[in-house]
C-alpha cells in the first residue's frame, strides 16, 4: 500500500510508486490510496478534483506498469483501508513515515498483523530541498524539482 494526495504528480511521487510496483514485484498488486477531495481540503494549496488526480495517477501508471496488478482507492482519512485490509507493506516517505507507524500501532490494537514498512528518500530539487506538491505550487520548483525563481 502507498498513499498521497499526487497534485501534481512530481519526480517525488513517482519515486515513491515505483519503489511500491519494485516490492510488490510481478504477479503482486499495490493498493494506491489517493486522498479524497474532502481529505485533501486540509492542503494550504490549491488541489484538483479526486476524478482529475485519479485520472493522471493512472494514466502515468498505465505507460510505466506492466505486470504488476494495481488499484486506486479514496483515502477518507490519514489511514484509509490500511488498518484492517490484509496487505504485506507500507511504502512511505519520510514525510509519512510516522502516520505507517501509527498505522502498526493501530493494527497492533486491533490483532491485525504488523505490515512491513519501506521509507523511501525524498527526492532532491537542484536546491537541495525535497520537491513537494506545495513548492510547485508555490512556483519555486516545477515538477522534476528544477528551480523556477
Amino acid at each position: 500500500m502507498v498513499g498521497g494526495t499526487f497534485d501534481p504528480l512530481h519526480d517525488g511521487h513517482k519515486r515513491l510508486l515505483a519503489r511500491s510496483f519494485e516490492i510488490a514485484g510481478p504477479g503482486g498488486h499495490v493498493v494506491i490510496g489517493l486522498t479524497s477531495d474532502s481529505f485533501a481540503s486540509h492542503k494550504n494549496h490549491p488541489i484538483r478534483s479526486f476524478a482529475t488526480r485519479k485520472a493522471d495517477l493512472e494514466r502515468y501508471i498505465s505507460q510505466i506498469i506492466q505486470s504488476t496488478q494495481w488499484s486506486v482507492e479514496p483515502l477518507y482519512d490519514r489511514y484509509g483501508s490500511a488498518i484492517d485490509a490484509d496487505f504485506d507493506a507500507l511504502i512511505v516517505s519520510e514525510e509519512t513515515l510516522k502516520v505507517a507507524v501509527e498505522i502498526n500501532r493501530l493494527r497492533r490494537e486491533k490483532a491485525r498483523k504488523k505490515v512491513d514498512i519501506h521509507q523511501i528518500s525524498c527526492v532532491l530539487a537542484d536546491d537541495g530541498r525535497w520537491i513537494s506538491s506545495t513548492r510547485i505550487y508555490r512556483g519555486e520548483i516545477d515538477v522534476h524539482g528544477h528551480l523556477l525563481k
